[in-house]
């Protein structure tokens, strides 16, 4: 309160990020358009008696705050925020990591146990038909990224993958080609878009 006339030359009207502290520890962080009248109301709403100094991060606009924001109150999850930064459009990718995880170790368990994955071309070579045509509703692309570039293939209508102009019979085919390997696992390989914006590993399809 003493030095508002001097905070005010600073602040002003600006946007920013703002933080409240109490003894020394981060109490509350929050996003205002207007960091001087923000401040003023924390001075008498239900804060109030909760703080007893802040920090003001200046923007240039009001693109990045709520992300900004967001971002903070996940790290450090301030007692006084009674709300979990939220972030649109993002996803969680515990998920993922887990089935990875799983995907890993069902590999290194075959490979002691001396299972191996051979059903699909097994399969293949008693029906004649190409492995992705004995799955309904197969994907139609595929994309990895492999030492650091994006591969793309296309999956024809009766099943083959497309691939630099050649065609290949299975995902672990198309998926040596593409790493230039003998042989590479195209379950591991490959993903497919399963959801809008949702590419997974092409292994999904076998466990639908």
């Amino acid at each position: 309160k003493k030095y508002q006339g001097i905070i005010r030359n600073y602040v002003g009207r600006r946007k920013g990020i703002y933080a409240l502290y109490r003894n020394g520890s981060l109490y509350y962080v929050g996003l205002a358009s207007n960091l001087r009248s923000r401040l003023r109301r924390h001075l008498r709403d239900r804060h109030g008696k909760s703080w007893d100094r802040f920090s003001v991060y200046l923007t240039l606009g009001d693109t990045h705050m709520k992300e900004l924001e967001s971002l903070i109150l996940r790290v450090v999850k301030p007692e006084g925020n009674k709300q979990k930064g939220k972030f649109i459009n993002a996803e969680s990718l515990k998920w993922r990591l887990d089935n990875d995880i799983k995907e890993k170790q069902d590999l290194e368990r075959n490979s002691i146990m001396g299972h191996h994955d051979d059903d699909d071309e097994n399969l293949q070579e008693e029906e004649g038909k190409p492995i992705l045509a004995h799955y309904k509703n197969y994907p139609r692309k595929l994309k990895c990224r492999f030492k650091g570039k994006k591969i793309k293939a296309r999956v024809l209508k009766d099943g083959r993958i497309s691939f630099r102009g050649k065609k290949y019979n299975s995902p672990s085919l198309a998926a040596a080609a593409a790493c230039k390997r003998e042989t590479e696992n195209g379950w591991t390989f490959w993903k497919y878009e399963r959801a809008p914006g949702e590419w997974v590993k092409l292994n999904e399809l076998r466990k639908k």
